[in-house]
């Protein structure tokens, strides 16, 4: 998984920092609920009925054992026990006293978490095949491209603030376990006839009351140029999506409205200005650095001496749940969670049998 360098961390402290000054001038009541709103939201804060409501991303769906632990920590020390994990890779905490959220979003930083625009009209977080790296057949491991791409548009100026929030996702495997056409864009790894490694692109779906499938709006685009496009795709939304009705404010409802071919046609003229720009290029160079980041710390096991027992609900269990690595020799299982709030008990004990 990624490492965070010494530029990340400072990055986390510096951003809770701010926000505790934030926080502070509003419990002070100099800074009213109305402009602390926008504040709030993107540290992914919510005000809920009773109580304030904290999204924690969890990026590309991977954690190790000293995360899981931080998170169950915060579920006991700060909610009342619980946490409850998102269909979109983050979990969320419901019972959280205002006075005590930089304390919280702190000790998250100290293991590389955070809220950052985990809400709010903004590109939320890049969700990924959390097996990516692992599934056989895959084209590519998306989760380098993910890192590249949240670097670049986390608390960028001109898309801080879009007409309605942006979910991306980003899939390298041939079967797309992301469902990346129910986001607002959908990435989708692929080899042109030139065997050259790109994006298709995929922008409009969405789930909710006006579900919609997101129709593929440019076949290819190469690797390299995606930031310019994405770009793009974010300025003509910024620049054209309803900000006037509230039912209307995702990308889906101007796709729909425009259609596909002429959604992409004013992307395409948008991108014209900008493809060329040495500056949207994507960084090569920093690619390869977290293609090794994200590489498996995985070695070889001496199975010498190893007999396996026969176990009928192992084996029940393991026939469904053990899947086959890209890597040779190598397997990986899944363990599953309930489809409930996990209690901080129960997060210990499945990163008990994690670590």
């Amino acid at each position: 998984m990624y490492q965070y360098n010494a530029d990340d961390t400072a990055f986390l402290v510096e951003r809770v920092d701010q926000f505790e000054k934030q926080l502070n001038r509003h419990l002070a009541g100099d800074l009213d609920a109305a402009k602390f709103r926008s504040l709030r939201l993107r540290n992914g804060l919510y005000m809920e009925l009773h109580a304030h409501m904290l999204r924690v991303a969890i990026p590309y769906g991977i954690l190790n054992t000293e995360q899981l632990r931080a998170l169950a920590d915060v579920a006991d020390k700060y909610d009342r026990g619980f946490g409850h994990f998102t269909t979109r890779q983050n979990i969320q905490y419901n019972w959280i006293e205002l006075p005590e959220i930089a304390n919280l979003l702190r000790d998250l930083s100290a293991v590389g978490l955070h809220a950052i625009q985990t809400s709010g009209k903004a590109m939320r977080n890049i969700t990924a095949d959390p097996f990516s790296g692992l599934t056989k057949d895959e084209v590519e491991d998306a989760r380098p491209y993910c890192e590249l791409i949240r670097r670049w548009f986390n608390i960028h100026p001109e898309f801080s603030w879009l007409p309605g929030k942006f979910k991306i996702a980003i899939n390298g495997a041939k079967l797309d376990e992301t469902a990346l056409q129910i986001h607002d864009l959908g990435l989708n790894i692929v080899y042109n006839e030139a065997n050259e490694l790109g994006f298709a692109v995929y922008v409009g779906g969405g789930l909710g009351a006006a579900p919609m499938v997101a129709p593929e709006i440019t076949p290819f685009v190469a690797a390299e140029d995606i930031i310019s496009y994405l770009e793009s795709v974010l300025r003509v939304y910024n620049l054209k999506g309803r900000r006037d009705n509230l039912k209307r404010l995702r990308i889906k409802f101007m796709v729909r409205e425009h259609g596909a071919v002429e959604f992409g046609r004013m992307v395409d003229e948008d991108w014209q200005q900008t493809k060329n720009n040495p500056e949207l290029k994507l960084n090569m160079d920093e690619l390869a650095k977290l293609k090794k980041d994200f590489a498996l710390p995985i070695e070889p096991v001496d199975l010498a001496g190893f007999t396996d027992t026969v176990d009928f609900n192992y084996s029940i269990w393991k026939r469904s749940e053990e899947h086959t690595s890209e890597l040779q020799s190598q397997a990986y299982l899944v363990c599953r969670l309930l489809l409930e709030k996990k209690k901080k008990k129960k997060i210990q004990t499945h990163n008990n049998s994690a670590q």
